[in-house]
C-alpha cells in the first residue's frame, strides 16, 4: 500500500491516479475527507492527517510500503522559513514513529541553489529529510507547465500572455504535472538504500515565446508574450496581499539569471513526454 499526501492538488492526484491504473493499493493522506471523496470511490482508502500533526500523520503513513510526500507550497513565507522547519519537525516524528518503507518526496529544480530564493524552502526539506533511518528520495521536478493555466484567460480575451520569465526567448527548464505523476509512481516502486535524487525536465526546454506560440496554435488567433518589468515586481506582489516578495522575487531571477537550474545540467535530467503544445491545449480545453 502507498500512502500519498496532496492528492487534492496537482501532482498528489497524479501520483495516485498513475498508481490506480496499476492496480496499487493508495491511501490518500488528507486534511477535508469530503475534498478527497472523489478518491474514495476510486477504491482508494482515506486517512484524515494534518501536516502539523504527528500523531495523524503517523498513523497515516502507517503499515505504507511506501510514502509520497508533497509538501504544501508557502509562496509567502516568513523570512527564514520557520513554517516549512516547524513542519519538517512534525514530519520527522512521523515518519520517525511510522517507519513506512520508504519515502518519496517532491522537490524542486534549484533546491541545491546557494542563493537564498524561494525554493530554498526545498532545499531545507532536502536536508533534513535526509537525515531519517529510511530509504529517501527526492523527486526535483522542473517549472509546471500548467503554471500557465493564469495565463489562458488573458491570452483568450486580449491575445497578451504577461511574464516574469524574461527575456522571453530565453528555455528554461519545465515539465507536465502528469510527467511528474509518472515518474512519482515508477520510483515509490523502486527499491534503493540511502539518498537519492531524481531530476525530471520536458524534452526541450521551453521560453516564454514558446508558451505564446503554444497559446497560438491553441486557440487560433495570435497571441504574444509581454515582459512584466522586474522594476513592478515589488509593487504588484504586494499589492495582491504578500508581506514578503523577496524570496519569489529572488526566485524568478534565479530562473532568469541561470542560476537556478538541476544539479546535473540538462544532460542528466530525465525527460519526461509532454509538450508545452500539449499541455497548454489542455489548459485551453479545461478552461
Amino acid at each position: 500500500m502507498f500512502a500519498v499526501t496532496g492528492m487534492t492538488g496537482q501532482v498528489g492526484a497524479a501520483v495516485a491516479d498513475h498508481l490506480l491504473k496499476d492496480n496499487a493499493k493508495v491511501r490518500a493522506v488528507v486534511r477535508n475527507p469530503e475534498k478527497a471523496a472523489g478518491w474514495k470511490e476510486r477504491g482508494c482508502e482515506l486517512a484524515v492527517a494534518d501536516m502539523n500533526d504527528a500523531t495523524s500523520l503517523a498513523s497515516a503513513f502507517k503499515g505504507a510500503e511506501a510514502v509520497f510526500l508533497v509538501i504544501p507550497p508557502l509562496f509567502d513565507p516568513t523570512p527564514g522559513f520557520p513554517e516549512v522547519r516547524d513542519m519538517l519537525a512534525t514530519l520527522k516524528t512521523a515518519l520517525g514513529a511510522a517507519k513506512p518503507g520508504k519515502l518519496v518526496c517532491l522537490s524542486t529544480v534549484g533546491a541545491q541553489a546557494t542563493q537564498p530564493n524561494l525554493l530554498s524552502q526545498l532545499g531545507i526539506v532536502e536536508k533534513e529529510l535526509s537525515t531519517l533511518s529510511l530509504p529517501v528520495a527526492f523527486l526535483r521536478a522542473a517549472w509546471f507547465m500548467e503554471n500557465a493555466a493564469w495565463d489562458v484567460m488573458p491570452a483568450r480575451e486580449n491575445g497578451v500572455i504577461p511574464s516574469f520569465l524574461q527575456p522571453l526567448d530565453r528555455a528554461v527548464p519545465m515539465i507536465a504535472v502528469d510527467d511528474i505523476g509518472v515518474l512519482g509512481a515508477k520510483m515509490l516502486r523502486e527499491d534503493w538504500q540511502g539518498v537519492r535524487v531524481a531530476e525530471l525536465e520536458a524534452q526541450e526546454r521551453v521560453s516564454p515565446a514558446m508558451i505564446a506560440a503554444a497559446f497560438t496554435k491553441a486557440l487560433g488567433k495570435p497571441v504574444t508574450a509581454e515582459i512584466v518589468p522586474k522594476g513592478s515586481w515589488e509593487e504588484l506582489f504586494r499589492a495582491q496581499g504578500m508581506k514578503n516578495p523577496e524570496p519569489r522575487m529572488r526566485m524568478l531571477d534565479g530562473f532568469n539569471e541561470g542560476w537556478i537550474d538541476f544539479e546535473g545540467g540538462r544532460e542528466k535530467s530525465q525527460k519526461g513526454t509532454t509538450s508545452i503544445e500539449t499541455a497548454i491545449r489542455r489548459l485551453v480545453d479545461g478552461a
